[in-house]
């Protein structure tokens, strides 16, 4: 499935007015919510192992 982002112009953000780079700051599609591809699997791949674990706020919390 493909679709492309409504702000995109030719690779071009009209909403930020720079150069289309899903994700960034500002950027409609969170990254958070959103897993963006290079188009390079082992790159991606690299990319995904290296994301830290889930956050254990309990352990967090009483740390401090």
């Amino acid at each position: 499935m493909g679709w492309t982002c409504q702000h995109d112009y030719k690779g071009h953000c009209k909403l930020l007015n720079v150069t289309c780079e899903p994700g960034i700051k500002g950027c409609i599609l969170k990254k958070s919510e959103y897993t963006f591809t290079t188009g390079d699997y082992e790159k991606d791949k690299k990319k995904e192992d290296d994301k830290p674990d889930e956050i254990d706020f309990a352990a967090l919390a009483r740390s401090n």
